[in-house]
């Protein structure tokens, strides 16, 4: 490899994962309080937060790493002009077309990764990740009830049980104590088990025991003993899960037969990623093309813009295929394809002197 080719690609690699860096670490914050948010209302074992954050991330690679390719291309580009290097470089006969080697050297690999992971990495981490929620929904030990172990339930209360099966669904004396405003409730039983109500309640069923209700302060002689057959106690909600036929967890093979909007819509979304990636790399050096003491700021600021532009019409673009506004066949090929051949063409026009005029 040239050593001018060496040097531009690891410019281009470093201002790369750099810009990757920060952007994770921004987007860490909204995925981490969002998950926070699910353990702190009990949706969410807190045993699974990194495991949950970590796949979350994997699907949001498609969406991230594209910014990150634009963005460390135009701050080294935007620099090379600033140093006046671009100038150097052009004055000993290299022009656009030569530099396309090293965007693309770098380009290629990141494009091919956006492309694993949003054809292939990112359904898998997404179906993972419904996997293991759904696991703790039905399973006590996995939802922070272990057997001799004091837990807090978030609506307000502790329980304690004495013994929890191999599969997690049956429980063995069981105590719970709760209290509501000025009176407080203590709960034994025997045996209990947890059971579903639809998509999202979860109950512990408790049985054979004896229930005390009295005041908190303990005084007075305001108490109730009353025992039960069977008794039912709300958990907090469970995550939202998706049916193994939704598209969001469908893999991408699957969804190339699949003829249902819903269906043809995710295999757009999947697709349409790692094209805008290539073409917003290319669009990184017209963009970036600036005199030696003009700001270079004002571009990057352009390039984010449209990049903000073309994920939003991604994001309704699949709205529309998945609502039957758009044709099916259509898709997002009116996003990608159009913007990758402007990319192309500003690519092959920049540095172009313009012809001068004939005289009259």
């Amino acid at each position: 490899m040239p050593k001018l080719d060496r040097y531009l690609l690891s410019d281009f690699t470093q201002s790369f994962f750099a810009t990757l860096i920060v952007l994770l670490v921004v987007s860490v914050g909204g995925v981490l309080v969002d998950i926070l948010g699910n353990i702190a209302d009990g949706r969410i074992p807190a045993r699974l937060l990194l495991s949950q954050l970590g796949l979350q991330f994997v699907a949001y690679l498609p969406l991230i790493l594209p910014l990150a390719l634009m963005l460390g291309l135009l701050l080294s580009l935007a620099r090379l002009y600033r140093d006046s290097e671009m100038a150097v470089i052009t004055a000993i006969g290299v022009g656009p077309r030569r530099l396309l080697r090293p965007i693309l050297l770098l380009a290629v690999p990141v494009v091919a990764l956006i492309g694993a992971c949003s054809l292939w990495l990112g359904p898998l981490a997404s179906a993972t990740a419904e996997k293991m929620l759904e696991d703790a929904n039905r399973s006590v030990v996995v939802a922070g009830l272990e057997a001799g172990r004091f837990t807090p339930l978030s609506g307000g209360g502790i329980v304690y049980l004495s013994t929890v099966s191999a599969d997690g669904t049956q429980l063995g004396k069981v105590f719970m104590q709760r209290q509501k405003d000025d009176r407080l409730d203590v709960v034994t039983a025997e045996r209990g088990a947890m059971f579903f109500e639809g998509k999202a309640d979860r109950y512990l069923r408790l049985e054979d025991g004896h229930r005390i209700e009295g005041p908190a302060a303990g005084d007075g002689l305001d108490y109730r003993l009353m025992k039960f057959a069977r008794n039912e106690v709300a958990l907090p909600d469970r995550a939202q899960v998706h049916d193994e036929n939704d598209p969001e967890v469908m893999s991408t093979a699957s969804l190339l037969g699949d003829g249902r909007p819903a269906a043809k819509a995710q295999l757009h979304w999947r697709i349409t990623p790692p094209l805008l990636a290539l073409a917003f790399a290319l669009l990184t050096l017209p963009l970036s093309r600036s005199a030696p003491r003009q700001q270079r700021y004002g571009r990057i600021m352009l390039a984010f813009v449209a990049y903000l532009a073309g994920t939003n019409l991604m994001i309704v673009g699949t709205q529309w295929v998945a609502n039957g506004k758009t044709p099916a066949a259509l898709g997002l090929w009116w996003l990608s394809l159009p913007l990758l051949a402007l990319a192309v063409w500003m690519y092959a026009r920049d540095g172009r002197l313009s012809r001068p005029r004939r005289p009259a």
